[in-house]
């Protein structure tokens, strides 16, 4: 396979196990940019970070909820301890009042159904006039 890159010509590729900066990176340069950057994000929104949030929110709210939404968590756990501190008779009565509302909002609904059916039912039927 001919090189593309004459300069290249004299590299040999690296063999499985070898190594060839045996001292490898110096301790702590890969963070030293990423800290410095932080630190200087930080103290700019120490500073001016309310007023620019606003002014984002009035300009560009499209850019607002996008950093809205990149800073949510992809999923949301949410722990209800209500049912966890209540007794067994308040649990018992707390059910027995769900299953009361849900037979007389089911009734509700089919005697709902029933009176329409019934005056539907009992109307005369539409004449068309030309």
């Amino acid at each position: 396979m001919s090189n593309p890159r004459p300069q290249n010509a004299n590299l040999k590729p690296i063999q499985p196990g070898e190594v060839r900066n045996p001292n490898g990176r110096p301790k702590g340069s890969r963070n030293k940019l990423g800290e410095a950057f932080i630190e200087a994000m930080h103290e700019d929104f120490r500073v001016h970070g309310k007023t620019v949030i606003e002014t984002v929110r009035c300009e560009k709210p499209d850019q607002y909820l996008k950093v809205i939404a990149s800073i949510l968590p992809k999923e949301l756990h949410v722990k209800d301890a209500t049912l966890e501190d209540m007794s067994d008779n308040e649990l018992i009565e707390l059910l027995a009042a769900v299953r009361s509302i849900t037979a007389t909002d089911s009734g509700k609904k089919a005697s709902g159904r029933g009176r329409k059916a019934k005056s539907e039912e009992g109307a005369e039927p539409t004449r068309r006039t030309h």
